[in-house]
């Protein structure tokens, strides 16, 4: 499975969607994620990928982590699993 194919996965679980529906376009909120969801599946990304994702809860327009889409989630989590290998 590849890391977007995972990512997507991810996002989904939190959206209670099937893989399937979720968009590279769709943002957070366009799939009904809230903070606490997106803080979920950051942790779900962690885990998943064994990285640490530069996410700032408290202020995420502070964050070295872009979350504006699923596209840039995706491109963010494939830069952090490129520099630990």
């Amino acid at each position: 499975m590849s890391i977007k194919d995972q990512v997507i996965a991810i996002i989904a679980e939190q959206a209670l969607m099937a893989p399937k529906d979720i968009k590279l376009t769709d943002t957070p909120s366009d799939l009904g994620i809230d903070s606490m969801g997106l803080v979920e599946s950051i942790f779900a990304i962690e885990e998943t990928f064994d990285v640490t994702v530069p996410f700032n809860a408290n202020d995420p327009q502070d964050s070295d982590f872009d979350i504006s889409s699923v596209a840039a989630i995706v491109t963010a989590v494939e830069r952090l699993v490129a520099a630990k290998a």
